[in-house]
């Protein structure tokens, strides 16, 4: 087999196929990110073309988002029970046969069922919950760099299809700018086939930084369907676990769902074209993409909770002030870089404060509806921020309580204490 040669290859240079691992996780979200923020670009030329308005459009990216979260703790369950290639595989499938079915649809319902359940469907199985279980599964060292990598692939994604996607939908039309997601998800289902392995044991290894004194994890639990229902009931009793619900409901209020959804339409309001705004949102990909990655460097060495008070705080704050900038390049640019640099950040801080609390083995199930609080949010900012452009003619409305919610969020976050394994583990796998 391919991987398993590659493997023994790398080993003899003493490279890690963890690494391997983690970069086509990393191309994996990467299109999933893609895919997930693509109808953004195509709200304004779909309004066009088929006369939908900014609310009806915006339940469908609600629609969307909330799905990508809510599937997060029952994706946990399901790459439990059918591992991680498969599943991975599956998921990138279903993304592309989403959007190319996309091209034929003709009216307000197809969309829905399309691009609001199907795509959230098949981005759902491959949310922020397979970074965590990637980085817990084959990573002993460098677990925080690589969640901060892995979390880094949303910004990413915007950089490489965002520009190109609006500049296709300039030159060719909406639909053509669905070609470059759709060869991508291709690419994936390819790269995962040949290259993804469950975990390191099916390679004769060890996870990377493992050495003879670490304690082996727990193993993994009976992946059922009543587990991710578990877990919940379980983790609902810890004070911690709400802090963390709540805090990263705002996280998605403030970033997927309304920076995101609605920048580009904010744009077009003030005067910029479709292609300087995802430019705009490009610059923040690149910033995003080194401050997330920085903020796993930092959550290996500083208190988590501290690290989520700063981000928050200061997302909070450029929200406010974005209304300001007068839309200007330099206003825009400033924003870009300070925003940019905490759009994702709050994964790794948060993906450790799950692990100290309720224990690796049980840190990808309980992150995985910490994140569904994530993307309720998200789906909340896109609805809230359509509707505030409808009803209030302005996106300024929904800004500022962003940014004021992020201010909420930087304070309770220092509601939570040091704490460990707050629930025991369930019965292991035989």
């Amino acid at each position: 087999m391919i991987a398993e040669r590659l493997a023994a290859r790398l080993r003899r240079r003493g490279i890690h196929y963890a690494w391997v691992v983690a970069a086509v996780t990393f191309a994996a979200m990467l299109t999933t990110s893609a895919a997930l923020g693509l109808p953004g670009a195509l709200m304004q030329p779909l309004s066009r073309e088929f006369g939908w308005s900014a609310t009806e459009l915006s339940s469908i990216f609600a629609t969307r988002f909330a799905l990508f979260g809510l599937l997060g703790p029952f994706a946990g369950a399901v790459l439990l029970r059918h591992g991680l290639s498969r599943v991975m595989a599956f998921a990138a499938a279903v993304i592309g046969s989403s959007l190319v079915l996309g091209i034929f649809m003709r009216d307000l319902t197809q969309a829905f069922v399309l691009w609001g359940v199907v795509l959230g469907f098949g981005t759902g199985l491959t949310a922020m919950v397979l970074g965590a279980t990637v980085a817990n599964r084959w990573f002993v060292q460098r677990r925080g760099l690589v969640l901060g990598l892995l979390a880094g692939s949303t910004a990413t994604g915007q950089l490489l299809f965002l520009p190109l996607a609006t500049w296709l939908i300039d030159q060719h039309g909406w639909r053509w700018a669905l070609v470059p997601v759709v060869a991508a998800t291709a690419v994936v289902v390819v790269l995962v086939l040949t290259f993804m392995r469950d975990k390191p044991a099916d390679l004769g290894l060890k996870p990377y930084g493992a050495d003879a004194q670490t304690v082996a994890a727990a193993a993994a639990p009976i992946a059922d369907w009543r587990l991710p229902f578990r877990t919940l009931s379980e983790a609902s009793r810890v004070p911690a676990f709400w802090v963390l619900a709540a805090t990263f409901f705002i996280c998605g209020l403030s970033t997927n769902g309304l920076i995101q959804t609605h920048f580009i339409s904010l744009c077009g309001d003030r005067g910029l074209g479709p292609v300087p705004a995802a430019s705009v949102l490009s610059m923040m990909g690149v910033f995003d993409l080194v401050g997330t990655t920085v903020s796993g460097y930092l959550s290996d060495r500083f208190d988590s909770r501290k690290l989520l008070f700063w981000y928050y705080g200061l997302r909070g704050l450029s929200l406010i002030w974005l209304p300001y900038t007068d839309f200007t390049l330099t206003g825009l640019s400033l924003f870009a870089m300070f925003y940019g640099l905490d759009w994702i950040a709050t994964v790794p801080p948060t993906v450790k404060l799950s692990a100290q609390h309720f224990g690796p083995e049980r840190a990808a199930l309980v992150f995985g509806w910490v994140f569904a609080a994530h993307q309720l949010g998200a789906a909340t900012a896109a609805f809230g921020g359509g509707w505030s452009r409808a009803v209030m003619n302005s996106y300024s409305p929904a800004l500022t309580a962003a940014g004021a919610a992020c201010l909420l969020a930087a304070g309770a976050i220092l509601l939570m204490r040091s704490h460990h394994s707050a629930i025991a583990p369930h019965p292991a796998r035989p």
